[in-house]
């Protein structure tokens, strides 16, 4: 049996376990707003809940953004299926997506906010979890696949 775009699957589903299982473990581990720290002062496990997007923004949409994840999800799933053989780039850079917005818009449904708990205090980041890890890991997959797509000077049409 074939799959197609099978990396985009792969990815998707692992993202999507790793998010759902790390998440269910610091719900079970964690009291809200408890931190652990890991490297003190630089990478805490901090629980938190977010009814926003990431950092916050549209804090409070989530009717909003929970409908946009499955959106986002379905548009993904469609492209794999139904669409061409993506390069490897790109599959890995949906999938990775799909898995983050699957993963995050389960909560939204489930929970109606999103469990995030990696604290990154060195830089004063946002606590974040896999599922925005990877959104991010997605986006820049797609950028490389994009400047790979970019046709060097010696094939350019003039």
């Amino acid at each position: 049996m074939y799959l197609k775009n099978r990396l985009f699957w792969i990815g998707s589903l692992i993202v999507f376990f790793l998010d759902q299982l790390t998440k269910y473990w610091v719900v079970q581990t964690f009291k809200l707003g408890q931190t652990q720290p890991l490297l003190p002062g630089v990478f805490h496990l901090t629980y938190v809940t977010n009814t926003g997007a990431a950092f916050s923004l549209l804090a409070g949409k989530v009717e909003w953004l929970k409908w946009m994840s499955l959106a986002v999800s379905l548009g993904l799933i469609a492209l794999a299926s139904f669409g061409p053989v993506l390069s490897r780039w790109d599959q890995l850079g949906y999938g990775f997506i799909l898995g983050g917005a699957i993963g995050n818009g389960i909560d939204r449904f489930i929970l109606g906010k999103v469990v995030d708990f990696l604290d990154f205090r060195l830089i004063n980041f946002a606590v974040f979890n896999f599922a925005d890890a990877f959104i991010n890991i997605g986006i820049v997959c797609l950028l490389i696949s994009t400047f790979q797509k970019t046709p060097n000077s010696r094939h350019r049409l003039r």
